[in-house]
């Protein structure tokens, strides 16, 4: 079915400089309590969202990191009221609006969502894409609002660097412009909330480190609150205010980047966040065996009982550089590939069956194929799992 083009909103009037904020609106909130959810058609097992509990606070922009499958654009969906929950409640501002006995509809909730294929119309033209989502002049809203509306459009094209191109359809514009042009839509009527689907995944290098970093300010301008959805780590990391990882479904850790980095609260956080290096080993004779080496507890106490029992299978994650390598011909590791990353090598190895990652000067002349040796670093640091501890090479 043809999507009909929207009545123009009024002849376009000249706004002043100086004379357009972003608005009386305030920021908004999330809160999802006990939120499981699985599609129609799958397993009474087959839940894409388990148990999951999270908040966003009032201008923070969170988020929602995790590899594909794990169920980001499900919640996303969730929040915006594309999914109703199985189970749990989605409250925005504090009020409910999905749960066992409430449901507001998309339209109603005040959220803005920036897609990850842009979605534009291409039929029409930037300023009216930009204008698809305000009051229609056959509606109720009054001229005064209209030209309100108008001026906010004004103003998000010129702060998003779009003055000029009004008149120019989505084809005329750059993958940079077209997703810059997506955002002003999304937040033309004043959301309080924005949600972002992996919005520059389909950008090229350059242009999706210039977005990225231009996206904190543009929120704080808007006075929108926001979640982003994203597979890169880095990308997390650089510009979210709270990042929360997702697993299989569930939230294995929502927290700062800095806390992520440096206490990751499980294996997986380590692996996926960080790329972290995580060993096997086992607790014998009130030590903890590694292949590489001993480690020990970082306050002297003894390892700490929960879940430790002599013998069970543990992991302990590598904070910072605890693994020291050796060109050896008799060595058990051996070099699988190596990345060129501008200062460095990184080399990902094999060591008795255990995936690792290293970074190596370029002076190193390890290549693929070659032998090496790994040991512990004395008092290299590490994370010991299941319990969290602290540990350190002994």
């Amino acid at each position: 079915m043809a999507v009909e083009a929207p009545a123009p909103v009024l002849a376009a009037l000249p706004v002043a400089p100086g004379r357009f904020s972003a608005g009386p609106t305030t920021a908004g909130s999330i809160a999802l309590e006990e939120v499981w959810h699985r599609y129609r058609n799958t397993s009474s097992s087959g839940w894409c969202l388990r148990d999951l509990n999270l908040t966003l606070e009032p201008g923070e922009l969170l988020g929602l990191l995790g590899p594909s499958g794990c169920g980001k654009t499900t919640l996303l969906r969730l929040i915006a009221g594309f999914e109703r929950p199985s189970r749990g409640r989605v409250l925005l501002d504090g009020r409910e609006v999905a749960g066992p006995h409430h449901w507001l509809v998309p339209e109603r909730r005040g959220v803005g969502m920036v897609f990850q294929d842009y979605a534009l119309f291409p039929h029409l033209t930037a300023w009216q894409n930009a204008c698809f989502g305000l009051p229609r002049r056959s509606s109720h809203a009054s001229v005064q609002g209209l030209v309100q509306a108008q001026a906010r459009v004004r103003w998000l094209l010129s702060l998003l660097g779009l003055e000029g191109l009004e008149q120019r359809y989505p084809h005329e514009l750059s993958g940079g412009q077209r997703q810059r042009l997506a955002l002003a839509r999304a937040l033309a009527p004043a959301p309080r909330l924005l949600l972002l689907d992996e919005p520059f995944s389909n950008l090229d290098g350059e242009v999706r480190l210039r977005l990225r970093r231009e996206l904190p300010g543009l929120l704080r301008q808007c006075q929108t609150s926001a979640v982003l959805v994203t597979h890169d780590p880095q990308e997390a990391l650089a510009v979210c205010d709270r990042i929360a990882v997702l697993s299989d479904g569930r939230l294995e850790q929502c927290a700062l980047a800095q806390e992520l980095v440096a206490r990751p609260a499980s294996p997986f956080v380590a692996r996926f966040v960080m790329q972290a290096n995580v060993l096997p080993g086992r607790l014998q004779a009130g030590a903890l065996q590694t292949a590489w080496g001993k480690w020990r507890p970082c306050d002297a106490a003894p390892f700490a009982s929960q879940a430790l029992e002599p013998g069970a299978p543990l992991e302990v994650v590598l904070l910072g550089d605890a693994l020291a390598l050796e060109a050896d011909p008799q060595g058990s590791a051996r070099v699988l590939a190596r990345e060129f990353h501008g200062h460095h090598w990184q080399l990902h190895l094999e060591d008795r069956g255990c995936p690792l990652t290293l970074k190596i000067p370029l002076d190193r002349p390890l290549e693929p194929g070659q032998s090496c040796r790994l040991q512990l670093v004395r008092g290299g640091r590490g994370i010991l799992f299941p319990g969290g501890q602290p540990v350190e090479v002994v």
